[in-house]
This record gives C-alpha cells, structure tokens and sequence, in this order.
C-alpha cells in the first residue's frame, strides 16, 4: 500500500469547503459526460453515417466510455497518494478534455480510421480522466476533513457525481438542441474543454503545495497490470462487437478474438496473483462477500445499460418523443438511482446489506417486467 501525501501547510479552514466544491464539480462534470450521450446517440451516429438498423454497432460509444472507467478508478487514487491530489486531478482533466475534443472532431476530418473507432477512443480517453476523478475526489475530501465532517465531505462529493448522473441526459439533449445552430452533439463535447480547464486551475491555484515524496513509492503501482486489464476489456468488447448485424450478432473474429483477450485477461489475473502490490489486493479476491457483490454488481451493471441505451432510442424510435422528451422519459429511471442508494443505505443500517440488495434487485427485476410490456 501507498502511504498518502504529507501535507507540508495544511489547508486553512475557510479553504476546505471550496476545494471540495471545486473537486466536487469536476467530478460533477465528468459524471455528466457518463450519460450524456444516451440521448443523443442516435444523432451522433446518424452525423458519422450509421443508419438506425445497424444501431447496435454504436454501443461501443457507451461501453468505450465505461472501459475507461474500469481502467482508471483502482490505479490513479493510489498514484495521488504518490505524486499529490491537485498534479494528478489536473492530468484527469486534461485526459477528460482531451477525449472530449476528439469526440468533438470524430468525422470532421480525415482521419485514418472510420470516424466510429474516433467516437469510441474519445470515449475511452474521458472515460479514463473522469475514472481518475472519482478515488481521486474522495480522497481529496478526506484529505481536507479529518474529523467527523470526514462523513459528511464524502457525501457531498458523492452527491455531486450521483446529480451528474441524474442530469446528464436532460442536460445533453437540451444543450444539443439550443446549439443546432453551432454543432449541435458536438458543442455538448467542445463545452467540456473551458469547465475541465476551469475545475483543474481552479484546485491548482486553491491547493497548498505538498511535500516531495519517495519516487520508489511511484514505481510500486501496477502501470503494466491496468494495461494488461484495459486491454482484455478492450478486446473483448471488439470480439462481442456486430460488425455486421444483418448475418450474426457478433464479430466475424470472435473466435480468434474473443480467444485473445481471454490470453490477456488471464496474464493479468497471473499478475495479480504473483505481484506484492497488485492493481487490486488479493485479499479482495479470497472475499466470498468481495465476489458476490463483485458478480452482483456486473449483472446489475448489465441491466443498467440496457435502460441507459434502449430507453431514449425507445423514445426517439417509438414514442415519436425528440431528444428533451427522450431524457425526460429516462429521467424517471436515473432520478430513482440517487433515491434508492440513499434509502438502501439506511435501510442496511435496519436489516442488513444482503437483505437490503436483494431486495433492490428484486424490485428492478419487477420494474423491468413492466417495462417489457410497454407499448406505443
């Protein structure tokens, strides 16, 4: 394990609470590039050549986006803990508007590639600054509050990435569609580029400095396994991928493919089991309770998309709703995430966490019943 950052002059108390807000809004911003496109991914297919029949080869915008995510999370809140809270947000930023101005540009410009593989990559790379964000921002507020608000600074920035997640489709479609005349979709992206300068000069000016640290402590991160996980995930979404939908539901290289990332994600769990200081500790991974959460958590992951990705195309495609009318639609459903982490949090206080999840997934799983009858 890292040991965190000293503090060389501590924060004085009437900076904290806008260090947080800062932290919180990066973290509220790239909470909001999660979701944003689902409202407005048939627009950005339909602007890169995609007819709405070939649909599906467009899930890798979303999934791209999530790779990132994966790869991020587990490896950049340690190397904070290395080289210091405000350096490392401020490359998270960076990445975050770099993949924002190559998904800004994806089909502007020729590009060697199909302008889709250019979406994805954009995708990834915010995904991989806006995953930083999230160890990073909590660990920032922990950091700033070392007594019992400790609690309550985690909550707030929680709270910030959760409103993200509720706003994001409203605030993609309405952005699309009152800057139709200045790029539509791609202004919603171009937008990311002064609010992540913003986020990231802002905890940079704010922030005291930090003491020099070991160097060693640097080189003990697993840069070799995050690569090694990012691209089995990466691989494997390209062998699962329709890259023509009309004969098969997969890639023609599935096989050989699909064979490859489970070679690369194998490595990886090889040096996870061998390296003293793995990406994830092996302790987790002997955790019957580590596993099933980790197992419940992707089969609920699954479902999530299903909403996230079919719900707005439903409307725009059914319902004959418009982008505003196909967020608001699927904002019924993201309004009810925040409600229900916090009632399951009290609710596992009252009769425990296994009982409080099952009951969670047993009520989606009724949810989606009823949604599998709608009708126009």
């Amino acid at each position: 394990m890292t040991t965190a950052p000293a503090i060389s002059d501590p924060v004085p108390p009437t900076k904290r609470p806008l260090l947080l807000l800062i932290a919180g809004a990066g973290l509220f911003v790239t909470a909001l590039d999660a979701y944003v496109v689902v409202t407005i991914l048939p627009s950005m297919v339909a602007d890169i050549g995609l007819t709405i029949d070939r649909f599906e080869q467009a899930t890798p915008i979303v999934t791209g986006f999530l790779g990132g995510y994966v790869v991020a999370m587990p490896l950049l809140g340690a190397y904070s803990d290395v080289r210091g809270r405000a350096p490392v947000y401020a490359v998270c930023m960076l990445i975050f508007a770099a993949g924002s101005a190559i998904t800004a540009t994806a089909g502007l410009w020729s590009f060697p590639g199909p302008a889709l593989a250019w979406l994805v990559a954009g995708r990834f790379f915010q995904g991989l600054g806006g995953g930083g964000l999230v160890p990073l921002s909590l660990a920032l507020a922990a950091d700033l509050y070392r007594d019992e608000r400790r609690s309550l600074a985690l909550g707030s920035v929680a709270a910030m990435q959760e409103a993200g997640s509720v706003f994001g489709p409203l605030y993609g479609a309405t952005l699309a569609a009152a800057a139709t005349t200045i790029g539509g979709w791609r202004f919603v992206f171009w937008l990311n580029l002064p609010l992540a300068a913003l986020c990231a000069a802002g905890l940079l000016v704010g922030s005291r400095r930090q003491s020099r640290l070991d160097a060693s402590a640097a080189r003990s991160l697993d840069w070799v396994g995050a690569a090694l996980l990012g691209s089995g995930l990466a691989l494997l979404v390209l062998a699962l991928y329709p890259d023509d939908p009309n004969t098969r539901a997969t890639s023609g290289l599935l096989i050989p493919v699909g064979a490859l990332s489970l070679v690369v994600l194998g490595l990886y769990a090889r040096r996870q089991a061998t390296r003293l200081e793995p990406l994830i500790p092996n302790h987790l991974l002997h955790s019957r309770a580590f596993i099933g959460a980790t197992l419940a958590n992707l089969l609920i992951g699954v479902a999530l998309m299903v909403a996230l990705v079919d719900v707005p195309l439903l409307g725009r495609l059914v319902f004959k709703l418009d982008q505003l009318g196909s967020g608001l639609l699927l904002s019924r459903f993201l309004i009810g995430v925040p409600i229900g982490a916090l009632t399951g949090g009290l609710l596992a206080r009252r009769i425990g966490a296994r009982a409080t999840a099952v009951a969670g997934m047993v009520l989606a799983a009724a949810a989606f019943t009823q949604m599998a009858g709608w009708q126009a």
